[in-house]
């Protein structure tokens, strides 16, 4: 796929607007700056590149662990609710409410017990692959919608 097709269209000009490696108030004033829509897709996205690489514990210690609020909401919208669902199951191991702040993130991360996550790997590695036909179908489908 290109860049000038489907849902990445509209979240790879996302990448020089939204700022996650400048901690919780940066970002969100950045993420505002974006069309809401196209925003959570954004977010949905970057959620599933860290974890498909490393899992929720990458995806946590890295910068882009400040948009997992956003991610969830993203997965909802895009039609994969049992996605959105992992990830939030996932964020509520590191405390409740979420810590948006990157250091604290990552502390909480090294009280959890080795291999937390695991399970929730597999299982939202498993719901992004068939899950309404699969992120890039349903966030090709999302994209469109936004489009119009």
């Amino acid at each position: 796929m290109t860049l000038d097709k489907g849902y990445l269209r509209i979240v790879t000009p996302l990448w020089d607007l939204i700022d996650i490696y400048q901690g919780p108030e940066v970002f969100l004033r950045t993420f505002g700056q974006a069309p809401r829509e196209s925003g959570i897709l954004f977010a949905a996205h970057l959620c599933l590149s860290e974890v498909q690489n490393g899992g929720f514990e990458q995806f946590f210690y890295n910068g882009s662990g400040v948009l997992a609020p956003e991610a969830v909401e993203g997965f909802v919208a895009i039609g994969l609710p049992e996605t959105g669902a992992v990830v939030q199951e996932a964020m509520l191991r590191l405390g409740s409410p979420y810590v948006r702040e990157r250091g604290e993130r990552q502390e909480a991360l090294e009280r959890l017990p080795e291999g937390c996550f695991r399970e929730l790997d597999e299982k939202f590695y498993a719901l992004a692959d068939r899950e309404a036909g699969g992120f890039r179908r349903a966030a090709d489908g999302h994209a469109e919608r936004v489009a119009r």
